[in-house]
């Protein structure tokens, strides 16, 4: 099994240029997949633009989880819708995505994560989930082994697991067959601009004619609806993940407390990765316009927070990348095809010790393989889902690290958005606008 998807791997989607699109998507992660896919069972013709690599990025980073536990009360109806749509691509494409309802667990060690978990079931209530609240023997009997001192546990069996490396490809190998059109390797350097609304992209190839752009290039989407006037406060966030090898199974499914997270996968090993919000934080150009929109978060998550200096140039917020480029040159798109930063390796230690704690039989866990994802994440750590100012132009990122269990529901979303069809749930939540209409930005009651 490859982790992950890497400048290296071979292209695979090499559509031709068309002349015309009804609708162009940017960015081949699971959101924009997911989106090409919907709108092509409507009957649009889509063409999806991916710079590097299908799912080069966080799409092929993350853990792996499946979840509606914990979600943000804004995105957990579009979760639920996601679940049944992950039920379905499964019994459709097989068993290569991965997909097992295997459960999700939360671990808490203290009461005050008790009280949190049992707040938070309010939301699982409204929407008939199978959630419940586990006492301390409960959990323990189901983890094979253990032998930290959690006070109890919060619980959804119906919560899945899926291989992403594998699953976001798949599907957009899919998507081709249903006659989406799909280009790796192919920037989108602008937007073609005429009458004051979209009228088409233009490619490192050529142009392209659409009346519908969906910018939903992660990571990257800051840059590009910058050049354009759309500005919206996203950071990236690097997020450090490690595999083992085949290891005896503690748990079928996924699990995490404060110090460490874990994910048992396919191939009989687990993903590790640092529990509560452990991340990087790059300090660019960017990280100072924002830093009062991200002050709150800030202060919820400042000890578990490394600040780093933004590297020079490559990554969407260095000191070095230009903010504005000639559509006849090259972007700042081309010259990093695939976000691959380095993985923080003492983080990594500090979750393999924390594994061994909690599991002393098994003994401190080896990597196998180590990796970093840059997260693109939002200042309440919910995304922008809206029409943007520019008619003809829809914004789909900032998913803040939970696009790929979302991702088929948000696509679906997404493209009804687009299309104009009925969208079936409120996104205000998602409004771009909340960021300049005098709305108060802070997280919701998410876990």
């Amino acid at each position: 099994m490859t982790f992950p998807i890497h400048d290296g791997t071979p292209v695979r989607f090499s559509a031709p240029l068309p002349p015309r699109a009804d609708v162009v998507i940017v960015g081949g992660g699971v959101i924009g997949v997911m989106t090409a896919w919907f709108l092509r069972q409507k009957g649009l013709s889509v063409f999806l633009c991916e710079k590097g690599r299908i799912a080069g990025e966080q799409s092929s980073r993350n853990w792996g989880w499946v979840r509606q536990q914990g979600r943000d009360p804004g995105e957990l109806p579009i979760m639920v819708e996601s679940l049944s749509i992950w039920k379905r691509l499964a019994a459709e494409l097989g068993e290569g995505l991965g997909f097992r309802q295997t459960g999700v667990m939360y671990l808490a060690k203290t009461d005050r994560e008790i009280a949190g978990f049992e707040a938070w079931t309010e939301h699982s209530r409204a929407h008939q989930l199978d959630t419940r609240l586990l006492t301390a023997a409960e959990a323990a009997a189901m983890l094979n082994g253990a032998a930290a001192a959690w006070k109890g546990a919060l619980w959804t069996a119906s919560d899945a697991r899926a291989e992403p490396w594998v699953a976001v490809p798949m599907l957009a190998a899919a998507a081709e067959d249903r006659g989406v059109m799909i280009r790796e390797a192919c920037a989108v350097r602008a937007l073609d601009i005429a009458g004051g609304r979209v009228a088409g992209v233009v490619t490192e190839a050529g142009r392209v004619a659409c009346d519908h752009v969906v910018v939903a290039a992660g990571a990257w989407s800051r840059l590009f609806l910058r050049r354009h006037g759309v500005r919206i406060p996203q950071l990236s966030v690097l997020a450090s993940v490690g595999a083992t090898g085949p290891m005896p199974e503690v748990f079928p499914g996924a699990a995490a407390d404060d110090d460490f997270a874990f994910r048992r996968r396919a191939d009989g090993g687990y993903t590790l990765a640092p529990g509560g919000s452990a991340h990087d934080f790059f300090i660019g150009r960017d990280a100072f316009a924002s830093f009062f929109s991200y002050l709150p978060v800030l202060r919820n998550d400042f000890r578990a927070t490394t600040f780093r200096l933004a590297a020079p140039k490559g990554f969407p917020d260095a000191w070095g990348t230009p903010r504005t480029w000639a559509e006849d040159a090259a972007s700042p798109f081309e010259a990093m095809r695939i976000l691959n930063p380095a993985p923080n390796l003492k983080t990594l230690g500090k979750v393999q010790d924390a594994f061994a704690a909690a599991f002393p039989a098994l003994g401190r866990p080896r990597l196998a393989s180590a990796w970093a994802g840059m997260i693109d994440t939002m200042p309440d750590v919910v995304p922008v889902v809206d029409h943007a100012l520019v008619p003809g132009l829809t914004i789909a990122t900032g998913m803040s690290g939970h696009g790929f269990g979302i991702g088929p529901g948000m696509g679906r979303v997404v493209a009804d958005l687009v299309a104009g069809g009925a969208v079936g749930h409120d996104l205000s939540r998602f409004r771009l606008s909340r960021f300049s209409d005098g709305t108060k930005i802070r997280p919701g009651p998410s876990l």
